[in-house]
């Protein structure tokens, strides 16, 4: 019989423990993303931190995690140039994203940890999370976020209607980013497809209600991300590592390009204001990317070039360019493309496709939306990995 050291019995607590802390924020996971995506933030480091005794990094995270670090540490020496000087500490990116490279890192780390049950358990809190998401944003869409309203006037915090709107609208990016594994989870409980069914229309019928389009695009995209990696499951993870590389490291040449040829002020002219104005922060960041290409600006310096640029340039490649450079737009190609080209395998799984449907959501809305450094947003990313290793590692319903 082998037994248990007071050492090996701590470990296996601790290990148990970070794998519930999972399941834990995934509980949570509808009613923040409802009323308070901010506050993912803090969810997400005190159950990473619950995590951080068990982190441990595998020989297939090592190619993303290396060139993680090199992106944290190169961002940190890149405040030594970068014109945004922070007022405090806590207002630091920089040491930000240090923090957020241990605790993140642990949370994801937690999805290998956790026993089949925990396991089971975190996939029933995605499944009926997402679902009751779907529905609320099917009620705040029909009643023009009347819920959201009367929390904040019970808070003592009133919101004017279309403010509330805005509000709301940010949970449908949260669950579209997880409706691939949400959905696929949901197949795998013995629910069958029904998930689908609110998790879809919850964001679908809102989007077109609030008037969002980045889920639309992000739901298309998805769905022919998911299509390859089932297709090809040899080789269309690798063909979406090569997109996302791309993407990537190219970014401003292909401003560039489309601007010499006349057809970036053509389009610009014909889209809608909201992509009128993105078009607009990319035209701005490709032209100061070419005046400091190789070491960029700085970490956050995009806050600098108001009014050219609002915050960040609303892409998550021309951001990195215009404040890392080309070391930055390198370190972020290789995460992406350890990320998808992981995924390879020798036959079609599910899990493994709502994976590269998942990764695909996230970075359509890079390319759109958030800025890279938002807390709330890292936070989710580290959500998202976790979730989908935590997914490939289920086996069929647990009785």
């Amino acid at each position: 019989m082998k037994r248990v050291t007071p050492q090996g019995a701590g470990s296996s607590r601790w290990r148990t423990l970070s794998g519930w802390s999972l399941t834990w924020v995934f509980l949570v996971t509808p009613l923040i993303a409802w009323l308070a995506p901010l506050t993912f933030a803090p969810v997400v480091t005190l159950a990473g931190l619950l995590s951080v005794p068990t982190y441990r990094i595998d020989d297939a995270d090592r190619p993303a995690a290396i060139a993680i670090l090199v992106m944290v540490v190169w961002a940190c020496v890149s405040t030594v140039w970068s014109p945004y000087i922070p007022k405090s500490i806590w207002q630091s990116t920089a040491a930000k994203l240090v923090i957020e490279c241990v605790v993140y890192g642990a949370l994801v780390v937690a999805a290998r940890q956790g026993t089949p049950r925990s396991r089971h358990w975190l996939m029933r809190a995605l499944v009926y999370g997402m679902s009751l998401l779907g529905a609320l944003m099917l009620v705040e869409a029909a009643t023009g976020a009347i819920l959201y309203q009367h929390i904040r006037l019970w808070t003592g915090d009133p919101i004017r209607p279309d403010l509330a709107v805005k509000n709301v609208a940010q949970g449908l990016f949260i669950l579209t980013l997880f409706a691939p594994p949400a959905i696929v989870a949901g197949q795998r409980l013995g629910i069958g497809w029904w998930a689908a069914v609110p998790i879809l229309a919850g964001i679908v019928w809102p989007a077109h209600v609030f008037g969002y389009d980045a889920p639309f695009v992000a739901l298309v995209v998805a769905g022919v991300a998911m299509g390859m990696v089932w297709l090809w499951p040899r080789v269309g993870p690798r063909i979406l590592a090569s997109i996302a590389a791309i993407f990537f490291l190219t970014a401003p040449a292909v401003v560039w390009g489309l601007r010499r040829m006349g057809w970036y002020d053509a389009l610009q002219d014909q889209v809608s204001r909201s992509w009128s104005e993105r078009m607009g922060y990319w035209a701005y960041a490709q032209e100061w990317i070419s005046d400091e290409p190789a070491r960029g600006w700085g970490l956050d310096a995009s806050r600098m070039f108001a009014p050219g640029i609002q915050l960040h340039p609303h892409d998550a490649a021309l951001q990195i360019w215009l404040e890392l450079g080309l070391i930055g737009a390198v370190a972020a190609a290789v995460v992406w493309v350890a990320l998808f080209a992981g995924l390879h395998r020798d036959r079609p799984d599910p899990r493994v496709a709502a994976s590269a449907g998942c990764g695909a959501v996230y970075l359509t809305f890079n390319a759109f939306s958030f800025g890279v450094w938002q807390e709330w947003w890292v936070a989710l990313a580290a959500m998202a990995c976790a979730i989908c290793i935590a997914l490939q590692r289920q086996g069929h319903v647990l009785r």
